[in-house]
């Protein structure tokens, strides 16, 4: 399978910079039995839904992962992507407050490079880091971030490959995370080309957000706000959410020729026992389990497919690539903004509804002007 086969063209203005308010974004609905495409708002959700739908979203929260600093000693600029706790297969193993594996320099099991000379406390943190520039910080660079919430302090562990380092993070006084959230920046995606604002921590979350320790917002779910959520109870659509943290992986180009030679990056997802009844329930009943978004649904496929079709609560990293061709064993509607071309995402969703009709629907969402990603407008596959 070609992965030319999933372009398709896109005028750069259709690309939106900025959010909607909540619910006001439009809705193209594509039904897969019929190929009818209908115009709606994202607000009439809850009337093109059928009572007895379970919605299940992805609750994980983004931090501001992106920091912006000088190295130390030489006043340098220096920008910092946190990507990832560093996990078992780095060097060692620990789990974090929501139960996702990571890495502590606390743990005595984890192999980690020895500071160059600096004491640290034990609430340091190690973290895999996307840098720039990256050929200026070598092992044992130091780099201040500081504000008026304090000062956090980075020193580069290991060189890796394309800008990643692993890197320790201190605080000279409070704890780390708290430190993160008050001096980063919300990292939005690359193609929105303005510099992240203080409305962009509230509107790059969704409603549902509680689990931190996404770098990425699940798109999907910034359409909704109370009042649709309260119109679906009303409506008869029941809710539950899974929790699957978004990685920078979600950007990541597909540079093969072909589809199948394209690995996606795994991502740590968590279902607990009353999200796994309530998606085993709506299965053994035949009822419509709705995935909010391309990471609800890669979580829920990835558990069937461990599961033999039942979906088990735990813990687990999402590895599953999803293209045409994939067989579906628990999303029976899909609510997904509109992908980049020759994506991993618009594969999924072609996988899901049939890559002509998803085509075919694009190409009626570039000519309606549609506004396109993250913050851009949405789509219901029903």
């Amino acid at each position: 399978m070609k992965v030319s086969d999933f372009d398709f063209a896109l005028p750069e203005e259709l690309i939106a910079q900025t959010a909607a308010p909540r619910g006001e974004s439009r809705l193209l609905v594509l039904d897969r039995s019929s190929d009818a495409l209908t115009h709606a708002r994202f607000a009439d959700l809850p009337r093109v839904l059928a009572r007895g739908d379970l919605l299940v979203v992805n609750d994980t929260r983004v931090f501001p992962a992106r920091l912006l600093s000088r190295r130390v000693p030489s006043g340098g600029a220096v920008e910092c992507l946190l990507l990832a706790r560093a996990t078992d297969e780095d060097a060692g193993s620990a789990t974090d407050a929501h139960g996702f594996t990571r890495m502590d320099s606390s743990d005595s099991s984890i192999d980690v490079p020895p500071s160059s000379a600096i004491s640290h406390p034990s609430s340091d943190q190690v973290w895999d880091a996307l840098v720039h520039p990256g050929q200026k910080l070598k092992e044992g660079a130091l780099v201040r971030f500081e504000g008026e919430a304090g000062v956090l302090m980075a020193e580069v562990l290991a060189r890796r490959f394309h800008g990643r380092r692993t890197i320790r993070l201190w605080a000279e006084r409070g704890g780390v995370d708290a430190l993160v959230d008050a001096l980063g920046h919300v990292p939005l995606p690359p193609y929105i080309h303005r510099p992240d604002t203080d409305a962009d921590r509230e509107r790059y979350q969704t409603v549902f957000a509680s689990a931190r320790g996404s770098v990425a917002a699940p798109t999907a779910g910034l359409h909704f706000d109370d009042r649709i959520l309260d119109a679906l109870d009303r409506a008869g659509v029941e809710r539950a959410a899974v929790t699957l943290h978004v990685g920078y992986g979600t950007f990541k180009p597909v540079r093969a020729d072909a589809v199948e030679d394209h690995a996606v990056d795994p991502e740590p997802y968590a279902i607990d026992d009353a999200a796994a009844a309530s998606i085993n329930r709506a299965l053994d009943d035949r009822r419509r389990i709705v995935a909010v978004g391309t990471t609800t649904t890669r979580a829920l496929e990835d558990a069937a497919a461990r599961g033999g079709g039942r979906v088990t609560a735990g813990r687990e990293r999402a590895g599953v690539f999803i293209y045409p061709g994939f067989r579906f064993q628990v999303i029976g509607a899909l609510v997904t903004n509109f992908h980049l071309p020759r994506s991993s995402l618009l594969m999924l969703v072609a996988a899901f509804a049939g890559r002509e009709r998803i085509l075919a629907a694009y190409a009626e969402a570039v000519r309606e002007r549609y506004r396109f990603y993250s913050y851009g407008d949405a789509m219901l596959v029903i």
